[in-house]
């Protein structure tokens, strides 16, 4: 056995997020030798201050038989494991002379078990990464705690009765076997995630935490009540959170939203914010689209969306959104490689430019600078990855949904007609070519 290698004295976990509930001091599970522990956000494991002897803890992940902790540990102190997400650990107390006083592998089925994410985050990673929470509730056979934002949660309790849906307050009083956080890690970190979060999807990422590297990803169930629109009509979403993630290309919009006006269609934008920016680059409602925008309930968003013939979107959380609604999706990415998101057969992408920096791992992504671009940032080619997005390569795809535009080809048109030139010659003015003969 290895010489006295006891630990410091336990200390509560540290906060990673503000937004997370972390673990009282004490493990909640007792051994019934002198040794508490549990798997709340890595495994925790102490010693009894009352207890006779030194005893010698060995740490394995069961899996793969490595051995992540072995020490002999004094009355009072404590030792846990800097790996955060799931690993099926495997726990050994021994006398410090080789004798086996307790085994603990880890079993969660039956057990209450806290999963978190932000619990201030964003909507789209929340929808995201909520449905490898199902997927891990049904495969554990835990009693699974949900910690999430809770204008999420509200449009999936009713369609999870399983689950047990927390509030910070209510998680803090919890007694949980273990707990597991979810989100994204930066600066290439894997005590928190298994692997870089860059390399593998959203849901993906939640899923390896979870353990689930077979994960199969599936949109979440929402209930879709009446649609409050009449006619058909197409939902748009132009606005998110970062320059890079919009359509930047100036004459995109107008000439996709003209095109479905002529057709007949009602085009509604469901944004949240009527226009949005920096400085003096501003992203407003595109021209010609009802006003449907403002800080509205997810339900009434999932109401409109579910009714329409389809949606157009951005990589936002709206976009997340239309995933779970079961309505063909057409979705104009560029910071995204196509693994980095949901999969759709109407996903736009001009692989021929600078695109998917997001999944990248040469860069890391900055939240607090809206106008991110971290290759082209200042010059001519920045953000030309969605610039390169033309209007046809949208309007191709939208041709491609069964039936769509086909349908209200012969609508009359009361709109601005939208034939000015095609998308192709606008695109060639911006790049200061002149119109081709």
């Amino acid at each position: 056995m290895p010489e006295d290698a006891s630990a410091v004295p336990p200390a509560p976990v540290p906060a990673k997020d503000d937004s997370f509930v972390f673990p009282d001091y004490e493990p909640v599970v007792d051994s019934g030798v002198h040794v508490r522990f549990d798997f709340n956000i890595g495994a925790r494991i102490q010693v009894d201050r009352d207890a006779p002897d030194p005893v010698h803890i060995a740490l394995f992940d069961a899996d793969t038989g490595n051995v992540l902790h072995s020490a002999v540990v004094k009355p009072g102190y404590g030792v846990g494991c800097s790996k955060k997400y799931y690993i099926r650990y495997r726990l050994e107390v021994r006398t410090p002379n080789g004798t086996l006083l307790y085994a603990h592998e880890l079993e969660l089925a039956g057990q209450d078990v806290l999963v978190q994410m932000p619990y201030k985050g964003a909507l789209g990673d929340s929808v995201a990464w909520f449905t490898a929470v199902a997927a891990f509730a049904d495969r554990s056979r835990a009693k699974v705690h949900v910690l999430m934002p809770p204008y999420v949660a509200e449009l999936f309790r009713g369609q999870y009765p399983g689950l047990v849906f927390e509030t910070p307050e209510t998680a803090r009083k919890g007694r949980f076997y273990a707990t597991y956080c979810l989100g994204l890690f930066f600066h290439g970190d894997t005590d928190w995630q298994p692997h870089d979060f860059r390399l593998v999807s959203l849901a993906g990422t939640a899923a390896a935490i979870l353990g689930m590297e077979d994960f199969e990803e599936r949109p979440p169930k929402v209930r879709a009540r009446p649609s409050p629109v009449k006619g058909r009509y197409v939902v748009v979403a132009t606005q998110a959170s970062n320059h890079a993630k919009h359509w930047c290309n100036p004459q995109g919009w107008r000439l996709v939203i003209g095109s479905l006006l002529s057709r007949g269609y009602r085009v509604l934008c469901i944004d949240r914010d009527h226009e949005v920016g920096v400085d003096d680059v501003w992203h407003h409602m595109p021209w010609g689209v009802e006003d449907w925008t403002g800080n509205r309930p997810l339900q009434e968003r999932v109401d409109v969306i579910s009714g329409a013939d389809f949606f157009i979107g951005l990589s936002s959380g709206l976009s997340w959104l239309a995933w779970c609604c079961n309505v063909p999706l057409v979705l104009i990415s560029g910071i995204c490689m196509p693994f980095g998101e949901f999969r759709t057969p109407y996903r736009v992408q001009n692989r021929c430019v600078c695109h998917g920096c997001w999944n990248d791992t040469r860069y890391e992504f900055s939240h607090t600078d809206f106008m991110w671009c971290p290759v082209h940032k200042g010059t001519p080619r920045a953000y030309e990855c969605t610039k390169a997005i033309s209007a046809r390569m949208v309007l191709d795809a939208i041709r491609r949904i069964p039936g769509v535009l086909e349908a209200n080809a012969g609508a009359s048109v009361t709109t601005e007609p939208t034939d000015k030139g095609n998308d192709t010659e606008d695109m060639a003015q911006q790049r200061g070519e002149g119109p081709r003969q």
